[in-house]
């Protein structure tokens, strides 16, 4: 199997991408990461992968007049830089189905909490903790998962349970959730890159 060369697409501060980079350093992750993908040119997350001297890029729909122009200069950024697989890392925007198509198997997401029950449009970040807190559990996950077209609607690759404590904030929960990110995301996309884990 090819090496993989990751995309990894952001829009905040990019904090799983620190872990990936990370990893890559380290050599537990044997794999290239190829491109920094955000829709926020000030996202701090391009700020990291160009510390890192990786290639970053802005694209943003709304500055084409034409969707299939935007999704040609999409693919067109992945190809550019031999992206074969992607990763989701608090990505704000939909994915175009033509993008998903091409890379299916190949592009995952990391979402922080229970899949299906706390998924869906505007769950995300700390509106999932918050959710998860309202509902009384005694435990959350992080859940990584394919990427269909529906939003967190795709199979479930692996989960890790982190445990709410009764004083636990949004934020206290959050910043817990998040070490546990770190440590998953990095494991999973290894288990890709030496070809242990299934794709779609």
């Amino acid at each position: 199997m090819n090496k993989l060369r990751i995309a990894v697409l952001l829009s905040g501060g990019g904090t799983n991408l620190q872990s990936i980079i990370d990893a890559v350093k380290s050599g537990a992750l044997n794999a290239d990461i190829a491109l920094v993908l955000s829709n926020k040119p000030d996202a701090f997350g391009l700020e990291r992968a160009r510390r890192a001297g990786i290639p970053t890029a802005t694209i943003k729909s709304k500055d084409f007049d034409l969707r299939d122009k935007f999704i040609e200069a999409f693919e067109g950024l992945l190809s550019s830089h031999n992206v074969n697989f992607i990763a989701l890392a608090g990505y704000l925007r939909k994915i175009p189905p033509e993008i998903i198509e091409k890379y299916r198997g190949r592009i995952i997401n990391i979402h922080p909490g229970p899949l299906p029950q706390f998924g869906g449009k505007g769950m995300f970040g700390i509106h999932v903790h918050e959710a998860v807190i309202a509902a009384g559990l005694k435990k959350t996950c992080v859940t990584i998962h394919h990427v269909t077209q529906g939003y967190d609607e795709g199979s479930i690759i692996a989960t890790r349970d982190v445990s709410i404590f009764p004083n636990d904030t949004p934020q206290s929960l959050q910043a817990r959730v998040l070490k546990i990110e770190h440590e998953l995301y990095p494991e999973v996309l290894a288990r890709f890159a030496d070809g242990l884990d299934h794709r779609e």
